[in-house]
This record gives C-alpha cells, structure tokens and sequence, in this order.
C-alpha cells in the first residue's frame, strides 16, 4: 500500500506544472473582488491585542471607510464593533466584506468568535506575514495603526487563509492531548528533582530498585525512617512489620537488599532532613500527577475511538497515545489533500536557496512550522524505530551507510505520514509489503483499557464506538483474538475468579462484530459466569 501510494505521488509530483497564481490557495480574494467591484469590497482589518484591539474598515483599494476604532474585549463593545461594520458597509454600498484578524496567541479568539457568530467570514493573517508587509512601507517604525496598513495589504495579496472549522470533539481531543504531552513533561523534570533530593538524604538508595517509581516500598521507608542508621535499628522485622500494618506487598529479598545498602550507606549531607521532606513532597506530587495522567489517556481513547485515526493502531509500534496525539495535531483528515501536505505542515522538508547559478537544495528543516505536528511525527518514528521490525531494520541499514541518525527519523516520519493518509483517508486498515500481519485493533484497545483499569462501561462504549471505524470485512480478523481470550476466559478455572465481567464485554463485541457464539466448551468443562 504505502509502496504504490509513494509511487504514484511522485509521478504526480514530476509531471505537475508550475502553480497558476502566486497567491495562497486558501487566501484568494480576486475573483470575489472582479464579481462586486474593488470600491464595494470591503476588508476588516483587526490588531489584536490581550485585553483590547483595534481595527479599521476599507475597500480593497485601500479607501478607509472606518477609520482605527480600538475595542475592548468584552461583549458589548464586541457587539457594537460588528453592529457599526453592518452599519458601515450599507452606508457605503459593500457588497461583499470579510474579516482578517492577525494571529496573537489565543487573544484574537475573543475577536474571531464575535464576526463569526454575525455570520462574517473571518480570516487569519500569521504575525510573520504582516511583520514582511509593514517593513515594506515603514522598515523603522511600528504602531497599531501601520499594523493594520500591513493585515490590509497582506489580504489584498492573499494571504489571509481561512482556519478549516473544527468541532467540538476535535477541539477538546487536541486540548487533552497537549495537556497530558505538559504534564508528562513536568512530572519528567520533577523525578529529576526528586532523585537528587534523595541522594542528598540517602546516597545511593535510588538505585537499589530497577524501577524506582514503581516500588511500592522505596518511599514508605524513606517516610518512616529517619536515616540509615534507624533502618538497622529496626533491623528486617520492624521493616517488615511496619510496611504489614501499612498493607504494603513486599518480598523479603528487597529488605535484605536494603539492610546491606544501609550497614554501608555513606552520610547524608547537612540538610539531609529537609531533602528528605521535599523528596517526599515531590513524590506525592508525581504520584497525583502520574494519576491525572492515566485519567487523560483513558479521555484520549474515549475521543480517538470516535474517529477514523483509531485505524491506526492496526499499525506495530503504534498505541492509543500516540495515535490520539496524532489526531490531535491533525484534526480532521479532510482538511489535507495528500499526504505531502502533512509534511508540509510539519515543516519536514529542507530549505532551499538558490540565486541564479547557486542552488543548494537540500538545507536545514524549515523553520516555520507546525512544530507540535513535527514533533508528533519524529516522536512516532522513535517508537517504530524501536517497536516495529520493518522500520528497525531500515534504521539500522541507515546507520551502516553512514547517515545521520536525524536523517533516519525524518525518513520514517515521512514513510509513517504516507502510511497514515493512506490509512485514515481510505478507512482501511494496515497493510504494507515489509511486513506480513498487523495488529487487531480491538485487542490492543481492550489491552489498553485493562492496563489502565477503565471502568467496564466505557470499555465497551470505546469498543463499540472503535468496531464502527474498522471496515466490515476486517470484522473476521478483529473477532479472532478476542474470540480466544472469551476461550480462555470460560475454561475451568479453580478457586474464585472475582469480577465476570471480561467474558461479557468479549461476548458482546463480538455480537456486534457479526460473530457467532464461540464453542469454547469441552465434555467436562463449565461456564463460570
């Protein structure tokens, strides 16, 4: 699939004739302009700011029929704005007007929400734009009213682009999926924090522990023991005692292993005891923060599985995180043509300069771009470098050519940009020539929702939502693994099973997946639910 997807883009891309207009696609105005007249099209011009912005209204020549009006950001001076350009455009007989706001962070929304619910087509112009068009007419010197001079010419030259509309699940997937993206990164930096208090209380306790956050006794003891020392005090039954009475699972090998460490531990620094308050500070804030992670992922799989990006899991290498996070910085598939305008978007191109007779077409990556898309994309093809043979194997025939490793990632991120058009634009499932089965969708989710111990009923609500993304006739592949673990889970068991409730969520999914009851019993054998 992905073979013949990069093979026929690039016929089309080879016999392609130079672009018809040299303005953006998404930004020309002219043949509206030709249609009404240039003296009866009018063009709203904002600069926004954080509390308050100001705008101005004019023809397409430029003929200021407004002129700069600063406006709060508050309702009725937001109303009386749109009411004064109705106002305005019937006095002056326009018969056609939009709206072009200048990108400031999030600040321009109040602006962009206020045209839009009058049914103003509104346009965004990038700061970088209108910085180059300023600088044209006024190189050395900047106010808000040269601002709008420049968000004015950068419209009538096309370059105001139109935002594709995103709803409200879009919207709310890609803030939840930048949130826990935050938060990983902070809880990172505080286990930083945490492991160098901690060798100022105790040197060389962390590394007693394979894996340091999942202990469930490291930080108990360092709770209550004061030292090294009070640690041999108590000697392996006190220790052992006092993590009982805390209804602590422990193995008697790893109070060994910490007896040994302490009888040679090295003293802690001066003010170890305040070291040791904020390392337990610290980890009480990882823990609340590690929990407020896994309630975000379980959010993402609830959005993901309403969207076509869940196909992408049928991918080895790729979990629910990172497809949700792809979708997120995506939003809908519709808004790209082909895959080459992802990468465009992701800026996963080099520059290039060429004047006359120099040419140097392979630069560095391009600067301005969807940094959190490209972001996405390189992270993803970390993880298929170490998760998915195919890709490893082209990494590592990469690395023996000589290449630079960075070459490596953006390779991938660009074959994985193809393969997930392709995917999510066709609603099809994986299927590439490097490798001969894919994962099943649905048992990953499940996998997914039981590592993170989801509630059963948004199990099966984010298993029903995510069958109806998968097309019917991979129905027969998805019901296999799930129709053994329903096997599995209805064989004899002895002793007590607790919660029945995984063969029920099983035996539902695969009701709905068009599967028969699975004839899972044997002369002998019992259902336990």
């Amino acid at each position: 699939m992905a073979a013949r997807f990069s093979r026929s883009r690039s016929r089309r891309s080879s016999s392609r004739s130079a672009n018809d207009s040299l303005q953006k696609p998404r930004g020309v105005i002219h043949a509206r302009v030709q249609e009404v007249g240039p003296e009866h099209f009018g063009i709203v011009c904002v600069d926004c700011g954080k509390a308050a912005s100001k705008w101005l209204l004019a023809d397409f020549y430029g003929k200021v029929m407004v002129p700069p009006t600063p406006v709060s950001h508050n309702r009725v001076e937001l109303d009386a704005m749109t009411g004064r350009v109705r106002l305005a455009c019937q006095e002056h007989d326009l018969r056609d007007v939009l709206v072009a706001i200048e990108r400031t962070g999030r600040y321009h929304h109040a602006v962009r929400d206020a045209f839009r619910r009058q049914q103003f087509e509104t346009r965004i112009v990038h700061p970088y734009i209108s910085k180059r068009f300023r600088q044209v007419a006024d190189p050395d010197e900047k106010d808000d009213d040269k601002d709008l001079a420049a968000i004015h010419r950068a419209t009538t030259t096309g370059f105001a682009l139109i935002e594709p509309p995103w709803d409200l699940g879009w919207q709310t997937l890609q803030l939840l999926a930048r949130h826990r993206r935050d938060l990983v990164h902070k809880t990172s930096l505080l286990a930083c924090q945490i492991h160098e208090h901690l060798d100022a209380v105790w040197p060389g306790y962390g590394a007693l522990f394979c894996s340091l956050w999942e202990s469930s006794i490291a930080f108990p003891l360092l709770r209550q023991f004061s030292s090294p020392q009070a640690l041999l005090d108590a000697g392996g039954s006190g220790i052992a005692a006092c993590l009982r009475e805390q209804k602590i699972h422990f193995k008697r090998d790893t109070i060994t292993t910490v007896l040994s460490w302490a009888k040679q531990a090295a003293p802690g620094e001066a003010t170890a005891q305040v070291h040791r308050r904020l390392a337990l500070a610290g980890f009480a804030d990882y823990e609340r923060k590690t929990q407020e992670i896994l309630v975000l992922e379980r959010e993402l799989a609830h959005y993901l599985c309403q969207t076509p990006y869940v196909l992408l899991l049928s991918i080895p290498g790729i979990n629910v995180v990172w497809a949700a996070e792809f979708a997120g910085e995506m939003g809908p598939i519709e808004h790209y043509l082909n895959a080459r305008c992802i990468t465009g978007r992701a800026g996963l191109f080099p520059c290039r300069y060429q004047s006359s007779q120099v040419d140097h077409p392979n630069g560095q990556l391009a600067r301005h771009a969807n940094r959190r898309l490209r972001a996405v994309l390189l992270g993803i093809a970390d993880t298929l470098i170490g998760c998915n043979r195919h890709f490893s194997v082209l990494a590592a025939h990469w690395r023996a050519l000589g290449k630079d490793p960075r070459h490596s990632h953006v390779k991938i991120a660009l074959r994985f940009a193809r393969i997930a058009f392709s995917m999510v634009a066709g609603r099809q499932v994986f299927r590439h020539p490097g490798l001969r089965e894919r994962h099943t969708i649905l048992d990953k989710l499940l996998a997914f929702h039981r590592e993170h111990e989801t509630p059963w009923k948004e199990i099966m609500v984010d298993l029903h939502r995510a069958a109806r993304q998968v097309p019917r006739k991979e129905y027969p592949a998805e019901a296999k693994p799930l129709a053994q673990q329903l096997h599995d889970f209805n064989r004899p068991h002895p002793g007590p099973r607790g919660p029945q409730l995984l063969g029920d969520i099983l035996a539902e999914v695969l009701a709905r997946l068009g599967v028969g009851a699975v004839e899972s019993k044997e002369p002998g054998e019992f259902n336990p639910t």
